[in-house]
C-alpha cells in the first residue's frame, strides 16, 4: 500500500521540533518546507539482500536522528535502494514519523536495471522499454540515458511503486547532460521543455511536489564546453510553460573539499553579468542541494589541521567535509551516502553542531592557496 501524501510545511515544521537540541539553522526553509542541512544518499553498495537491510536500518536511524531528507534514483543499486527506501518509510510510520515530515527525492533518466545485472542488456532494454513503446532506440543516447515524456513518465510512476509513496516531494531530470554526447544543443533543450511540461502536469496530477535537474558536470563546466547547462535557459522554459509559479525549484550538484566549483566558479549567465550556479540558483529561487558532500568517502581521512580548523575541528574528517558541504552560503542540504547505522550515528553528530560561520567558511580557501 502506498503513503499517502507528502512533505509540508507544517509536517516539516513537526519534524523540526522533534529536534529541540538541533543546532540553529541545522533546519533551513526552503521551497516551502523545513529541510535538515544533511541528507542522505543512497547511490553506493552491492544489489543484495544484505545491503537492502542495512539502508533500511540506515534510513530509519537517519530519520531518527535528524536528517528528514532522502535522495535516490531510478538507477540506484538497479532500483534496490528505492525500494529500500519504501519499505524504510513504512517502518518509520510504525515508529510515529509521517509521511508529511520527510522529504522524499528521486531521478529519473538512466535506463534501470531491474535487481541485478540483466545476462543479455540490449535484449532487457528492448524487452523492458523498447517493445512496450515506452522509448526507442533513437531516444536513448549512449545506450543509458533518456528523458522522453512517456518514458520519464513510467519512470515516476515505477518510482512511486518502488518508493511506497502517492507523491514525490522532488523528482529530478537525471544528468541531462548525458544527452549532448548524442543530440545537437537545440534538440537537447527541444527533448528537456518536453520533459519539463510532463514535470509540470505530474504536478499538477499531484505526483511530484516540485521537479529539478540532476546533474554532474552540466552546472560546473565552461559555458562554451559541450555539456554545459545554462540555469537560466532552464528557468526561461519553466516560467514559458507554468509562469512564474512554475515548479522547477531543485538543482543537485556535486560540491565538496575537492570540487567547490559551485562556489566559486562564475560560469552561469544572470542578466548581463555570469555568476556562480549557486549565486545564480539564489537569484532565481532555487534550492541547490549538494551531492558527493565527501566524494564517496574520499574526503573522509587525512585533512590537514589548516582546513580541520576553520570548520571546527570536528572528531572525525567525514564530519569535517560534511560540516564544509552544509555551510556552503546557499546550499540547503549536504547529501552524504550513508549505507550503515554507525556511519549515520557518526554523521549526524553533526545536527547539534552549527554550520560554520561565513567568515571560518573562507578561511578554509585561505589555507588552500
Amino acid at each position: 500500500m502506498s503513503l499517502r501524501g507528502q512533505a509540508t510545511v507544517e509536517g516539516t515544521a513537526r519534524y523540526r521540533k522533534r529536534f529541540e537540541n538541533a543546532a540553529e539553522n541545522h533546519f533551513r526553509q526552503s521551497q516551502n518546507l523545513w529541510l535538515s542541512s544533511i541528507g542522505v544518499g543512497t547511490y553506493l553498495g552491492n544489489a543484495d539482500e544484505a545491503t537492502d537491510q542495512r539502508y533500511l536500518d540506515a534510513i530509519a536511524r537517519a530519520v531518527e536522528l535528524g536528517a528528514n531528507v532522502i535522495d535516490t534514483a531510478a538507477n540506484y543499486r538497479f532500483q534496490r535502494s528505492e525500494r529500500s527506501i519504501g519499505t524504510a518509510l513504512s517502518e518509520l510510520g510504525r515508529r510515529g514519523f509521517g509521511r508529511d515530515e520527510i522529504v522524499v527525492c528521486t531521478k529519473g533518466g538512466y535506463l534501470p536495471f531491474d535487481g541485478a545485472v540483466p545476462v543479455d542488456v540490449r535484449a532487457y532494454i528492448e524487452e523492458t522499454f523498447v517493445r512496450p513503446g515506452i522509448a526507442g532506440f533513437a531516444d536513448i543516447a549512449g545506450g543509458a540515458h533518456c528523458m522522453t515524456p512517456h518514458y520519464l513518465q513510467n519512470q515516476l510512476d515505477q518510482s512511486l511503486v518502488n518508493l511506497r509513496v502517492e507523491c514525490v516531494d522532488v523528482y529530478y531530470v537525471h544528468n541531462p547532460e548525458s544527452q549532448l554526447s548524442a543530440v545537437s544543443t537545440d534538440e537537447f533543450w527541444r527533448r528537456l521543455r518536453s520533459a519539463f511540461e510532463m514535470l509540470e502536469q505530474n504536478f499538477a496530477g499531484g505526483k511530484i511536489g516540485n521537479y529539478g535537474a540532476a546533474t554532474w558536470n552540466g552546472f560546473r563546466t565552461e559555458p562554451d564546453a559541450r555539456d554545459y547547462h545554462s540555469l537560466e535557459r532552464m528557468v526561461e522554459i519553466a516560467r514559458e510553460i507554468a509562469g512564474d509559479d512554475h515548479h522547477f525549484r531543485f538543482i543537485q550538484l556535486p560540491l565538496n573539499l575537492a570540487m567547490p566549483e559551485a562556489l566559486f566558479f562564475q560560469n552561469q549567465k544572470v542578466g548581463d553579468e555570469y555568476v556562480s550556479v549557486v549565486e545564480a540558483a539564489g537569484n532565481f529561487g532555487i534550492t541547490v542541494m549538494a551531492s558527493a558532500s565527501i566524494l564517496q568517502g574520499q574526503i573522509s581521512r587525512g585533512l590537514p589541521e589548516a582546513i580541520r580548523d576553520p570548520l571546527g575541528s570536528l572528531a572525525t574528517d567525514a564530519q569535517t567535509g560534511i560540516q564544509f558541504a552544509r555551510s556552503a552560503p546557499g546550499v540547503t542540504t549536504a547529501l552524504v551516502g550513508m549505507s550503515s547505522v554507525a556511519h549515520v550515528e557518526e554523521n549526524l553528530q553533526l545536527v547539534n553542531v552549527p554550520p560554520a560561520e561565513a567568515e571560518d567558511f573562507l578561511r578554509v580557501f585561505d589555507q588552500e592557496q
